[in-house]
């Protein structure tokens, strides 16, 4: 195993978006993020940091070869989930009938990715780490710290992601939280699942990454200000209060201050 991500544990986040300056300045204003525009010879993708660390990536929507895609493809976080074999795991997914939308490539020496889509309809990245594992910083204020799959079909996604890389799933044992269901990676939770049903009627499979914030509310008022959108406003649920919002290209993501959890007595 590379580094400190478990293969299938979600190890990276990033946005593709068609202002990716834009991008790079609601994110600083929202979560205190530094970026900048990247060279050339990685199509200009930024590495978003936090307190130095590796938080996220933001990159511009283009086509491989540097021309702009028409039409443009909608504005959204990807997922990755970390493995040691890419190669193998792409078997797998086609084994078990995802289907491989980009990839593999390499990545300079940092590693090798690839996309798929799932047999419900719901795209996640695979990373293989070279240098790079990804992200230095989680669970703290404007850093990852849950990937959650969006899903029409829960028994099925169980069932593939369980085949294609060493993930199992269980119903959370979190009281008010029944029907949700967590991904666990030897034995340890590592991101959750929903059915489609509990939300608004249209929206299609997908991961939603959520940023641990020190006041959910905060965010959201930060977030129409600088003209984004809420899509889910702030309530209180069991593992904490969180919101869904969206920022001003259409790019959806979850903020939550999360309870800490309860210690037994």
């Amino acid at each position: 195993m590379n580094g400190p991500y478990k293969p299938g544990t979600p190890c990276w986040i990033d946005l593709m978006v068609p202002d990716q300056q834009a991008a790079l300045d609601f994110y600083r204003d929202l979560f205190g993020w530094q970026g900048e525009i990247g060279p050339a010879e990685t199509g200009g993708y930024s590495v978003c940091t936090l307190k130095g660390k590796p938080v996220a990536g933001i990159m511009k929507a283009m086509n491989p070869d540097g021309t702009v895609p028409d039409p443009m493809p909608p504005t959204v976080w990807t997922t990755y989930l970390s493995t040691d074999a890419i190669d193998a795991t792409l078997k797998s997914v086609t084994d078990a009938g995802g289907t491989v939308m980009m990839g593999p490539m390499d990545v300079m020496d940092i590693g090798r990715m690839a996309v798929i889509t799932d047999p419900t309809g719901a795209v996640v990245g695979l990373w293989q780490p070279g240098t790079f594992d990804g992200a230095g910083i989680v669970n703290e204020h404007g850093a990852l710290i849950w990937n959650e799959l969006n899903t029409g079909d829960t028994a099925a996604a169980s069932a593939f992601y369980s085949a294609v890389l060493p993930i199992t799933t269980a119903p959370t044992e979190m009281p008010g939280a029944e029907g949700y269901i967590e991904f666990k990676v030897g034995g340890r939770s590592v991101g959750g699942m929903m059915s489609l049903s509990a939300l608004p009627e249209g929206v299609p499979p997908h991961w939603l990454a959520y940023f641990s914030v020190d006041d959910v509310d905060e965010i959201q008022a930060a977030t129409t200000r600088a003209g984004g959108n809420v899509m889910a406003p702030a309530f209180d649920m069991p593992a904490g209060r969180m919101a869904v919002l969206s920022d001003p290209q259409g790019g959806s993501f979850a903020v939550i201050k999360a309870k800490a959890p309860e210690q037994p007595a």
